[in-house]
């Protein structure tokens, strides 16, 4: 009897592989987070085509280690194997080609090392309505930005993501930002001054003042003192809590900042943005935005649980209408809101007169 051969074909997805995904998502990620640490992706990258022993040798991994790398990637269409060796997904090429891929690293890393612990208590925080997950992360702070000043590698780690993500921003800020009519912008948490930092390079004639919490400003001015800009960008610590901001301001922008805190506490943000301006003042708000009627996108979605669980006392992405509705409800009008079109990230502006 002759022993039939049967062609094979290649693996393909199905529905319920989706739902694996979901339900195995932490694997999911670990194998992602493995791809960027090990360099799988950017040795892809500079050469698609290597071969399994190549990919072994370069990354240094024994074969079962290997193994179970390249299952991993290749299942989830990360990579894909063509002609002997293997190359990136079309996904990752275009975040290599689209010069992305540093935004990719300091997500895994933030991820990793600081999100992934405290959303042990997500369901916890939902019940409680409250960041439980905070309890994971030492010291004795109200937020986990408190907390991580005293720890200088989750520090590290954290501003570098968040420098990161602001780089992104501020492209929208400068391409979809009106600042024509803006000589002095007060950046409410504006963290390493990254932002700020970036507003100014784009308009000569704007001044920017950072207001930071105590343990970022040391960081804030060093990123300001290297960039050049110390005539026209100054950090001034202080809490945004607390009993009014800064006066002689035109222009109040909160970036990534609305997002870690409940509805009343961002109207007290606001209330406090409003007495600070002249009038004709402008407030200015840069986030991602979820959908008004909350059914996406999907990357709003997924950012949502590290506000509500750990960031501060329980955020998440909020829709548009809601800081709309919060700018009109301390006394903002001509409340507009622009899409930044054309951006990997769910990005927004709304801005808003006194």
């Amino acid at each position: 009897m002759t022993e039939t051969q049967i062609p094979s074909t290649p693996y393909q997805p199905t529905v319920p592989d989706a739902l694996t995904t979901v339900l195995l998502g932490h694997n999911a990620f670990q194998f992602t987070r493995a791809g960027v640490e090990l360099g799988l992706f950017e040795l892809l990258d500079r050469s698609p085509g290597t071969t399994r022993e190549q990919i072994g040798a370069e990354l240094e991994l024994q074969e079962r280690a290997l193994e179970i790398l390249l299952l991993g990637v290749s299942s989830l269409r990360l990579i894909e194997r063509a002609d002997g060796g293997y190359r990136n997904s079309a996904a990752i090429t275009d975040l290599f080609k689209g010069g992305h891929w540093e935004l990719v690293e300091a997500v895994v890393a933030f991820e990793a090392y600081i999100t992934y612990a405290g959303l042990a208590d997500f369901t916890e925080s939902l019940r409680a309505n409250s960041n439980i997950g905070l309890r994971r992360y030492s010291g004795d702070g109200a937020t986990v930005y408190h907390r991580l000043t005293t720890d200088p590698e989750l520090l590290k780690v954290f501003y570098h993501f968040m420098g990161t993500w602001s780089r992104v921003a501020s492209k929208h800020l400068i391409t979809y930002g009106d600042f024509s009519g803006s000589r002095r912008v007060l950046d409410i948490g504006g963290g390493d001054a990254t932002m700020a930092i970036a507003l100014a390079s784009a308009h000569p004639q704007l001044e920017v003042t950072v207001l930071e919490i105590p343990g970022v400003v040391d960081l804030a001015r060093k990123q300001v003192d290297e960039a050049g800009l110390s005539d026209r960008v100054r950090v001034v610590e202080g809490d945004i809590f607390g009993d009014s901001y800064p006066e002689g301001h035109d222009t109040v922008m909160f970036v990534h900042q609305l997002q870690i805190w409940p509805k009343e506490s961002i109207r007290t943000l606001l209330g406090l943005a409003h007495a600070a301006l002249p009038p004709g003042g402008r407030a200015l708000i840069l986030n991602s935005m979820s959908e008004d009627d909350l059914d996406g996108p999907l990357m709003a979605a997924l950012a949502s649980p590290f506000f509500a669980a750990v960031a501060g006392e329980g955020g998440m992405i909020y829709p548009w209408e809601k800081y709309e509705e919060a700018l009109r409800a301390v006394g903002f009008s001509d409340v507009r809101r622009t899409r930044c079109t054309e951006a990997i990230t769910p990005h927004g502006i709304i801005t808003a007169v006194k």
